[in-house]
């Protein structure tokens, strides 16, 4: 064991997860993660609790809970937390890193496509066959993890309420998580549960309380330094008034605020970029979501397509392409380096106090609710995937999306029903499953001429 490895000790053996299969997996998820993040999810947890068995479905819903309540992206969160509950700081920058890279490379070559062509057919046909394999991905997955996390019918009406909260009334995501941490505290009894929680405790979690708050220290020094210090660079050479100091500034402030992922804030984003800062158009910031949702990574990607736009409108002294590569890379920066001080600054207080008597139920509460969070990320997803219009239904307090049943999607759904058949039936690997449903959606869209 290095150096590094005593100085950042790991909760889980590393010897028992070597390192180059640590990276090796990631890549591979990274380059798979399509989905949005009920698809990610769905996936990490089909790789690392059922195919490597690195994480027990206990931990991993654990490292969702923490995820889950925090700003950002949560599914880039669950994989950073993954990785570090497996090596320590290397493995967290790891999984992290390379669950977003891939992404990133293939947004900005497709922010290229767009400012260049502005439509790629093909693609959107390959992706059509991918959304569908993810849905029956998220379907099996969401299925797994209800018949473990939902053990009684109370854990279940936690799940319903969420799932109800979100999908019909549209309550803001951190509610919901608050409140179901509130109801847990108060009405589950996690006795039973806490005593086999306190046999697998992190060897951190003994450690000196002064140890962990110095620890925390040093990891806003450094994360913190990491975060603005592009930034400062930028109004240093070229001004406080350059693009590349607005769109810093502007996506660490959305990575304070964004609970509940990309849509929660789309509103706003597309707001400011358009309105405020005259970035892009309203239409553009539609199809940057568009672009988005067909890459591997979060879809809070789509922040990188406005600060391309960004950086490609306000060229000097570079020209647009340079600098609508660097606007790109300092909205990625600002938006997932704060990722990793949320991460590495909690986690371990995280892994200390998670098994503890009232916390312990609050997060059960969480976990169950959880369940209908994903639920509603699925319905979303197939939703917009089985038809091609989604309406808004606005009476009172309920403001929930509704498909024009008119609208279906024959494609679509002969792609869904293959997939489901690889999954289910013939459990087919992931690998397998994506690869086939891709080719798949370049057959269908051939035969029925899209």
């Amino acid at each position: 064991m290095t150096t590094a490895d005593t100085a950042e000790p790991a909760p889980v053996d590393t010897r028992t997860v070597p390192f180059s299969e640590l990276v090796g997996v990631w890549t591979k998820i990274g380059f798979l993660s399509f989905g949005g993040p009920a698809g990610q999810i769905a996936m990490m947890n089909r790789v690392l609790v059922d195919e490597k068995r690195w994480l027990s479905e206990e931990r991993y819903l654990k490292a969702l809970n923490f995820a889950m309540l925090l700003p950002g992206p949560e599914a880039q969160q669950l994989a950073t937390y993954s990785g570090w509950l497996t090596h320590g700081l290397r493995g967290g920058l790891t999984a992290g890193v390379l669950f977003v890279l891939p992404g990133a490379i293939v947004m900005l070559i497709l922010s290229f496509v767009y400012v260049l062509f502005r439509q790629a057919p093909v693609i959107d046909a390959v992706f059509l066959g991918i959304k569908a394999a993810v849905l029956a991905i998220v379907l099996q997955a969401l299925i797994r993890i209800a018949s473990r996390a939902l053990g009684s019918p109370l854990k279940l009406s936690f799940a319903a309420a969420a799932f109800l909260a979100i999908f019909v009334f549209q309550v803001p995501f951190p509610l919901v998580v608050i409140g179901a941490g509130i109801a847990g505290a108060l009405l589950l009894n996690t006795g039973a549960d806490d005593e086999d929680e306190r046999d697998r405790a992190d060897p951190q979690a003994d450690a000196p309380h002064e140890s962990l708050i110095g620890r925390a220290i040093r990891m806003v020094a450094i994360f913190g330094t990491l975060w603005f210090a592009p930034i400062v660079i930028a109004a240093l050479a070229f001004g406080p008034d350059h693009v590349l100091v607005e769109v810093g500034l502007f996506f660490s402030q959305l990575a304070v605020v964004t609970f509940g992922g990309a849509y929660a804030v789309l509103a706003y984003m597309a707001q400011a970029a358009v309105d405020t800062y005259g970035w892009m158009q309203p239409r553009e910031m539609i199809d940057g979501l568009g672009l988005a949702e067909t890459t591997p990574g979060p879809l809070i990607m789509v922040t990188q397509f406005v600060g391309f736009l960004a950086g490609f409108r306000a060229p000097e002294p570079f020209g647009p392409y340079t600098m609508a590569i660097l606007a790109a890379i300092m909205t990625t920066w600002v938006t997932f380096v704060p990722c990793f001080l949320w991460i590495f600054l909690g986690a371990p207080f995280i892994e200390r106090i998670d098994s503890r008597g009232r916390i312990a139920a609050a997060l059960s509460g969480v976990t169950a609710a959880v369940v209908g969070v994903i639920a509603n990320l699925s319905l979303w997803f197939a939703l917009h995937v089985v038809f091609q219009t989604v309406n808004r239904i606005d009476a009172g307090p309920i403001a929930m999306a509704w498909p024009d049943v008119t609208s279906v999607s024959l494609p679509a759904v002969l792609l869904i029903m293959g997939a489901l058949g690889l999954v289910f039936g013939a459990r087919a690997g992931l690998f397998v499953t994506i690869l086939s449903a891709a080719a798949a959606g370049l057959a269908v869209s051939y035969l029925f001429g899209l």
